[in-house]
């Protein structure tokens, strides 16, 4: 029997001025989106920010609903968006920030399952990576694909087997 290991790579930095004057952006982006997003009921403020191939940034957060399921995190807001708006044009990046409480968490919050199901289809339907930029106020984690955060993704490519 043969074993493969699956390896997830990971970059982390302590502060954003590491980062690229354009990951910088993002994650700015991504921190302005989180101050506006809807979330009475679990004050869990969520901004999301893309880096399109045409250089345009979109912004997406959090939009919470008395009826739960019906409200939608972050990341999908921004994709959806993006996708709507820029139908032909692929994402090269996405921040994620979060805050609570009045100030920003110290450490990353990664996307959730159905968010990281949605950026896989992206990066799949563009067929490119989308980095995935992760920042909290000491930390900040990068992968360089969504598959990097769901290393054993179901895909279009499955429904044919």
């Amino acid at each position: 029997m043969k074993k493969t290991q699956i390896i997830t790579t990971v970059y982390e930095y302590d502060s954003i001025d590491e980062l690229s004057k354009e990951d910088q952006a993002l994650v700015n982006q991504a921190k302005d989106a989180a101050h506006r997003s809807y979330a009475p009921y679990s004050k869990f403020n969520v901004g999301a920010a893309l880096l399109l191939e045409n250089g345009e940034m979109v912004q997406g957060n959090n939009q919470e609903n008395s009826a739960y399921p019906s409200g939608l995190c972050a990341e999908r807001v921004a994709v959806f968006y993006a996708n709507a708006k820029y139908p032909d044009v692929p994402v090269k990046a996405i921040a994620i920030t979060s805050r609570t409480n009045g100030s920003f968490l110290e450490t990353p919050v990664p996307p959730c399952g159905s968010c990281r199901q949605v950026l896989l289809e992206t990066e799949d339907r563009y067929n490119q990576p989308i980095k995935v930029i992760l920042c909290g106020e000491n930390k900040i984690r990068i992968v360089e694909s969504i598959k990097q955060l769901l290393p054993l993704f179901f895909d279009k490519e499955m429904l044919n087997e």
